[in-house]
């Protein structure tokens, strides 16, 4: 018997534009140094599955280079964290065409025997968790698929599947994104008002999911679950730990701003597992006569006489001095600016004398001096020249410039 996991790479994207513009979901960066992708597969390998598939298909580059780069093994270990993209084949031509459709396309990769268990793994989720206890509470209820859940209040459940079960924890009914009086009704859990919602995080007997799968259906949360909620035994296991599902730009940066403080709601330094990324060879951050509060700053940055509030500094940050940053998330670079030919008079990095707060920054960007980066006309929505607001939040994308003295 063989455990494995499948990690689902994501779709366009859309939500997280434009985040998602070069890149696909698992491959935004997160925490300063971390990719998305890198809390599924050090989920699995803490949790002893060696055995790793990530399926991709928009805007698979970044991703595909971040895996190779980071998660080598020896030639005498059995582990393998084995990338599959979507392709064209005699039997199918045509692309994904949902989650569901992306593990049938590759189901003769995994070389499943009947008794294996399959975990099935979104890639845009931050969260610790031992499948080895989800694994035991599958074995016991002898399940033919589990379903892991959280529980939500009521004014969360429009943004997922919300589950009902029995006492002895069997699903009843299953319901993706509920939003009217009607499609709520009867969905109570009785606990504090609160309803299960679902992680995005499956186990298969083998060979139920491979029945599924040769039946109809393109997505799991809309199809295949309700599908075996009637067909199969299909339980939920409750986690009570820290999760949060990256699919919005306000979701995004909330989930960021939650690794800082003192008392952070998801901690890097963890005993519980690290999380594995790619190792590199980089200087420590450089800090003069700066006051960093509630921060990350990573490794490769240097801040000079600047101020830093309530932040995520990523790599290789460099930050000019009278800089003001709070409640920013900086992603950093993927080079130092020496290392760059010069292609513009605006330096790599955040100039002198900006403001930069309730903002993102994507890789690669340099902004000029005295420029003010904050929603200063409270706008909610707008796609403007070289930046886009999202839910109030401005992100300025990757490799952009702002010239000196920029007011957004």
């Amino acid at each position: 018997m063989n455990v494995i996991s499948i990690i689902l790479g994501g779709g366009h994207g859309r939500r997280l534009f434009p985040l998602t513009l070069y890149r696909s979901k698992p491959a935004v960066p997160i925490g300063g140094k971390y990719r998305l992708v890198d809390i599924p597969i050090s989920n699995s390998l803490h949790s002893g599955i060696k055995r790793i598939f990530v399926l991709t298909q928009f805007n698979s580059v970044s991703l595909n280079n971040h895996i190779h780069n980071t998660y080598k093994f020896d030639y005498f270990s059995r582990a393998a964290v084995i990338l599959l993209t979507a392709e064209q084949t005699l039997s199918s031509e045509r692309w994904f065409q949902g989650t569901a459709d992306a593990v049938r396309c590759h189901l003769p990769h995994y070389h499943l025997e009947p008794e294996d268990e399959v975990f099935v793994l979104s890639g845009d989720q931050l969260y610790r968790m031992d499948y080895q206890k989800l694994l035991r509470f599958h074995r016991e209820k002898n399940a033919d698929v589990t379903v892991s859940a959280v529980r939500v209040p009521e004014k969360m459940i429009p943004q997922f599947g919300i589950l009902k079960s029995d006492r002895r924890g069997k699903i009843s009914e299953f319901r993706e994104k509920p939003n009217t009086a009607a499609e709520r009704s009867g969905l109570e859990t009785g606990v504090k008002g609160e309803h299960l919602a679902s992680m995005g995080v499956y186990l298969f007997k083998a060979s139920v999911l491979m029945k599924l799968l040769a039946g109809p259906g393109m997505d799991f949360g809309r199809e295949l679950i309700p599908r075996a909620i009637t067909e199969y035994k299909t339980y939920v296991y409750v986690f009570d730990g820290y999760w949060r599902d990256i699919g919005t730009i306000k979701s995004f940066y909330k989930a960021n701003l939650e690794l800082t403080g003192p008392y952070p709601k998801f901690w890097f330094h963890s005993p519980k597992g690290y999380v594995f990324t790619h190792p590199r060879f980089l200087p420590p951050a450089q800090i003069l006569s700066s006051k960093i509060e509630n921060s990350l700053v990573s490794e490769g940055s240097v801040l000079q006489q600047v101020t830093v509030e309530d932040s995520i500094v990523g790599l290789r940050s460099v930050i000019g001095r009278k800089v003001n940053i709070k409640k920013a998330v900086l992603m950093g670079a993927d080079y130092f600016g020496f290392e760059a030919p010069k292609k513009s008079e605006v330096p790599l990095g955040i100039g002198e004398g900006s403001q930069i707060e309730n903002a993102i920054l994507d890789k690669n960007v340099r902004i000029g001096r005295d420029v003010t980066i904050k929603n200063v006309r409270g706008v909610t929505e707008e796609d403007g020249e070289n930046y886009y607001i999202r839910e109030g939040i401005v992100i300025v994308p990757k490799d952009t410039e702002i010239p000196d003295k920029t007011v957004i």
